[in-house]
């Protein structure tokens, strides 16, 4: 079976920001286009970015969504602007250091849920590269930044809380006056900043990488540079999983070994669980044993793929051993606190579960029937309707929350797996 998974939101919001700050038009061809990808653009709008949706024809005669992006050539310039970011932790980071590297007076704002979100290392590399940065009492959303351009310099960033601290400054680096070079401090995800500056070598960006952990960026700006957004991983890890305890094969064209994307190594995790695992050039198989079982007594650090430890947790219960993934913890300040979360689910639904600041492990068991909060996250919802596939009884609080990255989750997975067993209430 071939899964039609949509484009990446890490690649569609990082590729959004990269041709806005270009000289010249980018077409970006099959972007995401969910909650998340929306919100971004309409918050480079708010920031004078000009994007424009077209329909194009691909190469298999498929009519499909393409975003022609006019790019400012520079950071924006405006007079008390009033950004709104949504749920969209990469609009709250990615795009105040574009703003700064501009010129006027720019307000960031999110929901609730984003306002709980640390923005503190951010707004405190900015001050220090020359930005007039005020946040809210916590450190977190509201934000506001007063742009006078950003000359640049040598600073160190804590990147204990999440990689897109640093991809926010490296995004806008290539604007300012002189190099940028930026030393993280515990950098976690790293995989994240090889695509961030995979995609501005794309748009012709000049990097060193030290190798030490520091990365230079040198000034020049941006130049349009039409792309091509591939299927995003870290939703094809769902179907994957799907496939490893149906006993099914599934294909992910556009996924394969020139992937830019860390998260593909997922299924990685998922060979050590017994699945058969090919990958070529242009796509990736993941192929269950016929009854669907797993092996399970292994530790695995998920770290750098954090975005898809909660598809193995949700799964591990199916296992004939207990599964423990470490080196997670910044996990903990995503759109929930996750490991807490499907801890909390894992254990209605009758599983042992242990969890430590950075690690969690589930025993083997039989899921009853329960409902599953999904605390407005779509990764949890998506993950236990994973689950679903072979326990009776699982439903969501809250399944439309899918539509933060892939709003058509739950026809797709219905549509690879009619015969399974599926959430209620979806």
């Amino acid at each position: 079976m071939t899964a039609r998974v949509p484009g990446s939101k890490s690649i569609t919001n990082r590729a959004l920001l990269l041709a806005a700050a270009a000289a010249g038009v980018t077409r970006l061809r099959a972007p995401l286009v969910s909650d998340d990808t929306l919100a971004f653009r309409t918050a480079l709008s708010d920031l004078g970015v000009r994007i424009t949706e077209v329909t194009e024809v691909g190469e298999i005669g498929e009519a499909g969504p393409a975003w022609d992006v006019a790019g400012l050539g520079r950071g924006p310039v405006a007079d008390g602007a009033r950004v709104w970011c949504a749920d969209a932790g990469t609009a709250a980071r990615f795009l105040p250091p574009f703003a700064a590297a501009g010129h006027g007076r720019f307000l960031f704002d999110g929901t609730d849920q984003l306002r709980a979100r640390p923005l503190r290392p951010l707004a405190d590399a900015l001050t220090a590269l020359g930005a007039d940065v005020a946040t809210g009492p916590a450190g977190v959303l509201p934000l506001t930044v007063t742009g006078r351009g950003l000359a640049g310099g040598d600073i160190t960033l804590d990147s204990s809380f999440s990689s897109q601290y640093l991809t926010g400054l490296l995004l806008s680096a290539p604007l300012m006056a002189a190099p940028l070079t930026v030393r993280p401090r515990s950098l976690v995800s790293r995989p994240y900043i090889d695509m961030t500056l995979a995609l501005m070598h794309h748009f012709g960006a000049r990097t060193e990488d030290h190798g030490d952990g520091a990365i230079t960026v040198h000034p020049g700006g941006y130049t349009a540079a039409d792309l091509t957004i591939e299927p995003d991983a870290s939703t094809a890890s769902y179907f994957f999983a799907a496939a490893a305890v149906t006993g099914q094969r599934v294909t992910v064209p556009g996924l394969g070994t020139g992937s830019s994307q860390g998260d593909l190594g997922f299924v990685e995790v998922l060979r050590r669980a017994g699945a058969h695992v090919e990958i070529t050039g242009s796509a990736t198989t993941v192929t269950g044993r016929p009854d669907g079982s797993l092996t399970g007594g292994f530790d695995v650090d998920m770290g750098n793929i954090s975005d898809t430890f909660m598809t193995l947790a949700a799964i591990a219960p199916l296992a004939d051993g207990p599964i423990t993934v470490h080196g997670i913890g910044h996990a903990r300040l995503k759109e929930s606190d996750r490991i807490e979360a499907i801890a909390r689910n894992l254990r209605a639904l009758g599983i042992h579960t242990e969890e430590g600041p950075e690690r969690i492990t589930i025993h083997p068991g039989t899921p009853k029937p329960a409902e599953i909060a999904c605390y407005r996250d779509h990764r949890i919802a998506m993950a236990f309707s994973v689950l679903g596939l072979r326990a009776d009884g699982i439903t969501l609080d809250d399944p439309a929350c899918v539509s933060k990255t892939f709003p058509g989750f739950h026809d797709e997975l219905r549509r690879l797996f009619p015969g399974a067993a599926t959430p209620q209430g979806i």
